[in-house]
This record gives C-alpha cells, structure tokens and sequence, in this order.
C-alpha cells in the first residue's frame, strides 16, 4: 500500500499581510511559502520559481495567476500548473480562511507534516 503523507492545518499569517495583488513570504516547518490572495480566496505555493529559482512572493498576481517577477513565468494559482504549457508546474496547497471573532482571518495552509 503507498504511503499516504500526513496532512495538518498549518496557520501562515493574517489576511490583512498579504498585499493586494501580491505575495507574502512565509518560512514555516521546512517550508518556503508564498501566500496570495486572490478574489477573497487564499493560495498557498512553493516560493522557489521551478525555472530559475525566483521569489513567487516577491511578484503579482494576474487573472488567477501568480506571476514570477525574474522572468514573468506565469503559474495558476489553482493547479500550479504554468499557464502557457501545463507540464511545468510548482507545488500548490489546499488553503482556506479561518476565522477569528475580533481579529482579521487567518490564512491557514494544509501542508504535509515531515
């Protein structure tokens, strides 16, 4: 039987950090993350560009996707998938709002637990 990872909610930051139309960086359990906010939704990806290394957090995002400020490589924020050729991709995780009474909403991610 394959082995199944672990999964665990994993709170990130507070909606409030994450620019409009940017990334926030976020360094958690091992993980180097970009947390975006798009449309009122979280997405949550690897910060590391698969092309060249690039800061995702550091560039914008654009019709649902987040794009690469090194050299404009464009991913969908849903699927990871590189808009202009699918095969690429970078690793995404499920996100979600959690919310707090008095306090701005917690982006929490769902990362696999070493």
């Amino acid at each position: 039987m394959p082995y199944a990872p672990i999964m665990a909610w994993t709170s990130l930051c507070n909606v409030d950090e994450v620019p409009k139309d940017g990334g926030k960086y976020v360094e958690i359990d091992g993980y180097r993350l970009a947390v975006f906010v798009d449309e009122g939704v979280p997405r949550v990806m690897d910060d590391a560009c698969p092309h060249a290394g690039g800061p995702m957090s550091a560039g914008w995002t654009e019709d649902g996707c987040a794009v690469c400020p090194f050299h404009g490589w464009t991913f969908r924020m849903d699927t990871g998938e590189l808009k202009s050729q699918p095969l690429m991709t970078i690793a995404v995780y499920k996100a979600r709002l959690y919310a707090r009474e008095g306090q701005p909403d917690l982006i929490q991610a769902d990362l696999p637990m070493p």
